[in-house]
Protein backbone atom coordinates (compact mmCIF):
# COMPACT_ATOMS: atom_id res chain seq x y z
CA UNK A 1 0.00 0.00 0.00
CA UNK A 2 1.37 3.58 -0.95
CA UNK A 3 2.88 6.17 2.07
CA UNK A 4 -0.34 8.80 2.65
CA UNK A 5 0.99 12.09 2.24
CA UNK A 6 1.56 14.36 5.60
CA UNK A 7 0.89 17.91 5.11
CA UNK A 8 2.40 20.39 7.15
CA UNK A 9 0.95 23.95 7.80
CA UNK A 10 1.10 25.15 4.60
CA UNK A 11 2.06 22.20 2.42
CA UNK A 12 0.13 22.42 -1.32
CA UNK A 13 -2.35 19.55 -1.64
CA UNK A 14 -1.21 16.38 -3.66
CA UNK A 15 -2.83 15.71 -7.10
CA UNK A 16 -5.69 13.86 -6.59
CA UNK A 17 -4.48 10.95 -8.88
CA UNK A 18 -2.48 10.50 -5.77
CA UNK A 19 -5.10 9.37 -3.44
CA UNK A 20 -5.63 5.67 -2.15
CA UNK A 21 -7.69 3.37 -4.56
CA UNK A 22 -9.94 0.85 -4.04
CA UNK A 23 -7.40 -2.22 -2.98
CA UNK A 24 -6.71 0.34 -0.24
CA UNK A 25 -8.45 0.03 3.65
CA UNK A 26 -9.57 3.55 2.91
CA UNK A 27 -10.26 4.55 -0.99
CA UNK A 28 -10.29 7.97 -2.06
CA UNK A 29 -7.98 9.03 0.79
CA UNK A 30 -5.18 11.76 -0.23
CA UNK A 31 -3.31 13.26 2.69
CA UNK A 32 -3.75 13.92 6.56
CA UNK A 33 -2.66 17.19 8.33
CA UNK A 34 -2.21 20.57 6.99
CA UNK A 35 -4.17 23.76 8.00
CA UNK A 36 -8.27 23.44 8.09
CA UNK A 37 -9.73 27.24 7.53
CA UNK A 38 -11.50 28.59 5.43
CA UNK A 39 -8.72 29.88 3.12
CA UNK A 40 -7.70 25.49 2.65
CA UNK A 41 -10.45 24.51 2.30
CA UNK A 42 -11.54 26.69 -0.61
CA UNK A 43 -8.09 25.63 -2.35
CA UNK A 44 -9.20 21.90 -1.65
CA UNK A 45 -12.70 22.20 -3.33
CA UNK A 46 -10.88 24.07 -6.18
CA UNK A 47 -9.66 20.75 -6.65
CA UNK A 48 -11.94 18.09 -5.92
CA UNK A 49 -10.66 17.68 -2.22
CA UNK A 50 -12.91 17.38 1.15
CA UNK A 51 -11.66 17.08 4.53
CA UNK A 52 -13.66 14.22 6.19
CA UNK A 53 -12.40 12.87 9.70
CA UNK A 54 -13.72 11.50 13.03
CA UNK A 55 -12.79 13.59 16.39
CA UNK A 56 -9.48 12.43 17.91
CA UNK A 57 -8.13 12.11 14.18
CA UNK A 58 -5.93 14.28 12.30
CA UNK A 59 -7.15 16.31 9.14
CA UNK A 60 -8.02 13.85 7.01
CA UNK A 61 -7.95 14.70 3.17
CA UNK A 62 -10.15 12.82 0.28
CA UNK A 63 -10.93 13.25 -3.52
CA UNK A 64 -12.66 9.75 -4.32
CA UNK A 65 -13.60 8.19 -7.55
CA UNK A 66 -15.47 7.72 -8.81
CA UNK A 67 -17.88 10.79 -7.77
CA UNK A 68 -21.73 11.06 -6.75
CA UNK A 69 -22.61 13.51 -8.43
CA UNK A 70 -26.50 14.68 -8.72
CA UNK A 71 -26.92 16.46 -11.98
CA UNK A 72 -29.94 19.08 -11.27
CA UNK A 73 -31.67 18.21 -14.67
CA UNK A 74 -31.79 14.27 -13.26
CA UNK A 75 -33.12 14.87 -9.78
CA UNK A 76 -36.01 12.56 -9.42
CA UNK A 77 -39.43 14.15 -7.92
CA UNK A 78 -41.18 11.33 -6.98
CA UNK A 79 -44.96 11.81 -6.74
CA UNK A 80 -44.87 12.05 -3.06
CA UNK A 81 -42.10 14.52 -2.80
CA UNK A 82 -43.73 16.18 -5.07
CA UNK A 83 -47.71 16.29 -3.53
CA UNK A 84 -45.30 16.81 -0.17
CA UNK A 85 -43.86 19.74 -1.56
CA UNK A 86 -47.00 21.19 -2.80
CA UNK A 87 -48.85 21.47 0.12
CA UNK A 88 -45.57 22.86 1.98
CA UNK A 89 -45.51 25.50 -0.48
CA UNK A 90 -48.99 26.83 0.44
CA UNK A 91 -49.13 26.23 3.94
CA UNK A 92 -48.83 29.19 6.15
CA UNK A 93 -45.96 29.36 8.35
CA UNK A 94 -43.93 26.72 5.59
CA UNK A 95 -41.26 28.31 4.32
CA UNK A 96 -37.72 27.22 2.45
CA UNK A 97 -34.85 30.45 3.36
CA UNK A 98 -31.07 30.72 2.34
CA UNK A 99 -28.25 31.81 4.79
CA UNK A 100 -29.96 32.78 7.41
CA UNK A 101 -28.99 30.14 10.22
CA UNK A 102 -25.56 28.47 8.67
CA UNK A 103 -23.83 27.36 11.79
CA UNK A 104 -27.46 26.11 13.64
CA UNK A 105 -27.89 24.10 9.98
CA UNK A 106 -24.15 22.57 10.81
CA UNK A 107 -25.02 22.05 14.38
CA UNK A 108 -28.06 20.24 13.34
CA UNK A 109 -26.55 17.84 10.98
CA UNK A 110 -23.58 17.20 13.43
CA UNK A 111 -25.89 16.19 16.06
CA UNK A 112 -27.90 13.69 13.98
CA UNK A 113 -27.33 9.94 13.83
CA UNK A 114 -26.79 8.19 10.69
CA UNK A 115 -27.06 4.73 9.74
CA UNK A 116 -23.46 2.68 10.19
CA UNK A 117 -21.69 5.75 11.46
CA UNK A 118 -20.80 5.96 15.27
CA UNK A 119 -20.65 9.80 16.17
CA UNK A 120 -19.77 12.73 13.90
CA UNK A 121 -17.63 13.84 11.40
CA UNK A 122 -18.74 17.41 11.97
CA UNK A 123 -16.33 18.59 14.45
CA UNK A 124 -15.91 22.37 16.22
CA UNK A 125 -12.84 22.53 14.12
CA UNK A 126 -14.95 22.10 10.87
CA UNK A 127 -17.98 23.79 11.71
CA UNK A 128 -15.42 26.94 12.17
CA UNK A 129 -13.65 26.86 9.02
CA UNK A 130 -17.06 26.15 7.10
CA UNK A 131 -18.44 29.19 8.77
CA UNK A 132 -15.38 30.70 7.64
CA UNK A 133 -16.14 30.31 4.11
CA UNK A 134 -19.93 31.36 4.99
CA UNK A 135 -18.62 34.70 5.98
CA UNK A 136 -16.72 34.83 2.70
CA UNK A 137 -20.28 33.67 0.37
CA UNK A 138 -18.51 30.84 -0.32
CA UNK A 139 -20.58 28.08 1.60
CA UNK A 140 -24.45 28.39 1.85
CA UNK A 141 -27.36 27.05 4.38
CA UNK A 142 -30.81 26.07 2.49
CA UNK A 143 -33.16 25.47 5.33
CA UNK A 144 -36.60 24.09 5.92
CA UNK A 145 -38.74 26.43 8.19
CA UNK A 146 -41.84 25.83 9.91
CA UNK A 147 -43.74 28.28 12.11
CA UNK A 148 -40.62 29.63 13.46
CA UNK A 149 -38.53 26.49 13.62
CA UNK A 150 -35.58 25.26 11.86
CA UNK A 151 -36.75 21.58 11.32
CA UNK A 152 -34.39 20.46 8.19
CA UNK A 153 -31.97 22.05 6.07
CA UNK A 154 -28.30 21.23 4.08
CA UNK A 155 -24.79 23.11 3.55
CA UNK A 156 -23.28 23.17 0.84
CA UNK A 157 -20.44 25.03 -0.68
CA UNK A 158 -20.06 26.71 -4.16
CA UNK A 159 -17.21 28.38 -6.57
CA UNK A 160 -18.58 30.26 -8.75
CA UNK A 161 -21.67 27.81 -10.24
CA UNK A 162 -20.09 24.50 -8.93
CA UNK A 163 -22.03 23.25 -6.21
CA UNK A 164 -20.07 20.97 -3.30
CA UNK A 165 -22.99 19.19 -0.89
CA UNK A 166 -21.85 18.29 2.14
CA UNK A 167 -24.68 17.04 4.69
CA UNK A 168 -28.43 17.93 5.14
CA UNK A 169 -30.81 17.00 8.42
CA UNK A 170 -34.39 16.39 9.17
CA UNK A 171 -36.70 17.12 12.14
CA UNK A 172 -39.86 15.85 10.31
CA UNK A 173 -40.17 14.03 7.59
CA UNK A 174 -39.16 14.83 4.12
CA UNK A 175 -37.91 18.63 5.46
CA UNK A 176 -33.94 17.68 3.97
CA UNK A 177 -35.79 16.64 0.94
CA UNK A 178 -37.51 19.73 0.32
CA UNK A 179 -34.39 21.51 1.31
CA UNK A 180 -32.83 19.83 -1.48
CA UNK A 181 -35.51 19.92 -4.32
CA UNK A 182 -34.91 23.88 -3.44
CA UNK A 183 -31.45 23.84 -3.90
CA UNK A 184 -31.44 21.98 -7.26
CA UNK A 185 -34.01 24.34 -8.41
CA UNK A 186 -31.73 27.38 -7.75
CA UNK A 187 -29.08 25.10 -9.51
CA UNK A 188 -31.27 24.96 -12.62
CA UNK A 189 -32.43 28.51 -12.88
CA UNK A 190 -28.90 29.29 -13.15
CA UNK A 191 -27.54 26.43 -15.10
CA UNK A 192 -25.56 24.86 -12.36
CA UNK A 193 -24.79 21.50 -14.06
CA UNK A 194 -23.91 19.15 -11.31
CA UNK A 195 -24.07 18.75 -7.25
CA UNK A 196 -21.02 17.42 -5.48
CA UNK A 197 -22.50 14.39 -3.50
CA UNK A 198 -18.86 13.00 -2.56
CA UNK A 199 -19.88 8.72 -2.02
CA UNK A 200 -22.22 6.96 -3.07
CA UNK A 201 -25.69 5.94 -0.77
CA UNK A 202 -28.76 4.40 -1.85
CA UNK A 203 -30.62 7.63 -0.70
CA UNK A 204 -28.54 9.59 -3.30
CA UNK A 205 -29.55 7.29 -6.16
CA UNK A 206 -32.56 7.08 -5.23
CA UNK A 207 -32.85 10.77 -6.31
CA UNK A 208 -31.12 11.01 -9.41
CA UNK A 209 -27.66 10.84 -8.36
CA UNK A 210 -24.70 8.73 -10.06
CA UNK A 211 -21.36 7.93 -9.67
CA UNK A 212 -19.00 9.84 -12.38
CA UNK A 213 -15.43 9.21 -13.41
CA UNK A 214 -13.41 11.53 -11.13
CA UNK A 215 -11.18 13.04 -14.22
CA UNK A 216 -15.10 13.70 -15.54
CA UNK A 217 -16.12 15.54 -12.38
CA UNK A 218 -12.90 17.48 -12.27
CA UNK A 219 -13.30 18.89 -15.77
CA UNK A 220 -16.63 19.88 -15.60
CA UNK A 221 -16.44 21.68 -12.20
CA UNK A 222 -13.09 23.90 -13.45
CA UNK A 223 -15.72 25.13 -16.15
CA UNK A 224 -18.56 25.55 -13.80
CA UNK A 225 -16.02 27.65 -10.96
CA UNK A 226 -15.20 29.99 -14.23
CA UNK A 227 -18.98 31.15 -13.75
CA UNK A 228 -20.45 34.07 -12.07
CA UNK A 229 -21.50 32.78 -8.80
CA UNK A 230 -25.15 32.07 -8.12
CA UNK A 231 -27.48 34.53 -6.67
CA UNK A 232 -28.43 32.61 -3.78
CA UNK A 233 -32.09 33.85 -2.97
CA UNK A 234 -34.65 31.74 -3.78
CA UNK A 235 -37.49 33.37 -5.51
CA UNK A 236 -40.99 31.93 -5.88
CA UNK A 237 -40.92 31.34 -9.72
CA UNK A 238 -38.03 28.87 -9.50
CA UNK A 239 -40.00 26.23 -8.16
CA UNK A 240 -41.70 26.31 -11.62
CA UNK A 241 -38.35 24.77 -12.62
CA UNK A 242 -39.71 21.43 -10.90
CA UNK A 243 -42.89 21.98 -12.51
CA UNK A 244 -44.60 23.18 -9.70
CA UNK A 245 -46.16 26.19 -9.94
CA UNK A 246 -47.93 28.06 -6.60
Amino acid sequence: MQALTWLDADDPFPPVEAAWGDDSPMPGLLAAGGTLDAEHLKEAYRNGIFPWFSPGQPNLWWSPDPRMVLCPEEFRLHPSLRRTLRKFLRTPGCEVRIDTSFRQVMQHCANTARPGQDGTWIVPSIIDAYCGLHAQGLAHSVETWIDGQLVGGLYCVALGQAVYGESMFAHVSDASKIALAALVALCRHHGATQIDCQQATAHLASLGARERPRAEFLAEAARQQQHPAMDWQLHPIYWERLGISL
